[in-house]
């Protein structure tokens, strides 16, 4: 059995998170739950901020991350060992509370396997079931015994359907906020004021950064080359491999001169004029900010066309599903070129008027995401099963 000296008398909770935003909500989650009973031992599937958190994990989120079909094959050793493990520690370390993140391909199987044994499953972050394969709602309905869920619209979805599930607010409420002032930010970052600066965030997880990456950079090139004072800054996510990230920018490097910056992403968004945003959970923390973008997606052929027959919505990003509208421009698969993505930079790099129709449309979106004190809220409910 695999315990620490420290997890003596203590409650075992399981907890899964497959990627960097799982892996931040989950961290908090942790946090608040500890804060109300310190008597709970965490472990599982987690990144650096669970780690931090004080959860003993048993594989990295990073080396889980994946998108689309053809990618899964490349890490599905990695996959399938880490679900053995986790379905063994079922019984060698028997938790009071499975707590599943997001991350569906892995979790529902898990939760199938956690509910078999008689351990209660807490699903937070629901899979987005209203964009594709809603036939996941009648496992849900199976497997989970409650649900916390992050987006306004979803609770009621899964009520209509017999599916337990509590709207908490969204957690980034708590988490997107600047540690500095503009000047101090600038300062740190080496950028200039009153220079236009524009945000590549390509993504977290690698497989995504490799397709998207050399497009932006590409992209930023023709940029630069209309606006020769243009600054380009790259928040890297905790996921990804700083070097590796590096040799992708190292050919553009001498006329782009990318600042790559890490565990600074929300003051390198906050003095952004613009972003070229990969979409998942960033283009709502550049929401948030109020950072005028383009959401930028861009998988492998066989997943694209199969996501064509099954998803169920007219967008791709966060900030735009939220509104209920296209308030950032989204482009897509073939779209994701260096000319096409200079081309929008520079209609809103440009246009005042439009950059502040843009950043009055992202504030409303944060209005539509609840209060903040969405973990603690989560917490509590998680509590509440133990």
């Amino acid at each position: 059995m695999h315990c620490y000296m420290s997890d003596f008398g203590k409650k075992k909770v399981l907890i899964v998170a497959g990627e960097a935003s799982g892996d931040l909500h989950g961290a908090n989650l942790v946090r608040a739950m500890l804060a109300i009973d310190p008597h709970l031992s965490f472990y599982g599937v987690g990144g650096p901020k669970m780690r931090e958190a004080g959860v003993r994990c048993l594989a990295d989120a990073a080396e889980m991350a994946v998108v689309g079909l053809t990618e899964v094959f490349s890490r599905l050793g990695t996959i399938l060992g880490t679900m053995r493990r986790l379905k063994r520690s079922l019984t060698e370390e028997a938790p009071v509370l499975a707590i599943l993140i997001d991350y569906p391909d892995f979790n529902m199987p898990l939760a199938k396997a956690a509910k078999k044994k008689g351990v209660r499953v807490f699903y937070y972050i629901s899979p987005q079931v209203w964009a594709w394969r809603r036939g996941r709602i009648a496992q849900l309905r199976e497997r989970v015994d409650r649900m916390a869920v992050i987006l306004p619209f979803e609770a009621e979805m899964y009520r209509r359907e017999g599916v337990e599930a509590v709207f908490v607010g969204h957690p980034l409420l708590d988490v997107v906020k600047t540690k500095y002032q503009r000047p101090e930010a600038l300062r740190r970052l080496d950028l200039r004021e009153g220079k236009t600066i524009v945000g590549i965030l390509p993504g977290s997880r690698p497989s995504e950064v490799g397709k998207l990456l050399p497009e932006m950079l590409a992209a930023a090139v023709l940029v630069k080359r209309q606006l020769p004072s243009a600054q380009f800054v790259l928040p890297l996510a905790d996921t990804l491999d700083r070097a590796w990230v590096q040799r992708i920018v190292q050919p553009y490097e001498q006329e782009l001169n990318v600042r790559i910056v890490s565990n600074e992403i929300y003051d390198v968004l906050a003095v952004c004029d613009a972003a070229l945003v990969a979409s998942g959970t960033a283009t709502l923390e550049a929401a948030l900010i109020g950072v005028p973008m383009i959401i930028v997606y861009k998988i492998s052929l066989l997943t694209y066309l199969a996501g064509r027959i099954f998803v169920k919505v007219s967008h791709i990003g966060l900030a735009n599903i939220i509104a209920g509208k296209t308030v950032v421009p989204e482009l897509i698969q073939q779209d994701v070129n260096p000319e096409r993505l200079a081309t929008e930079l520079l209609a809103i790099i440009s246009d005042e008027e439009r950059k502040k129709l843009m950043k009055e449309e992202l504030a409303g979106i944060r209005e539509k995401l609840g209060a903040p004190g969405a973990s603690l809220r989560a917490a509590r409910l998680a509590l509440e099963m133990l």
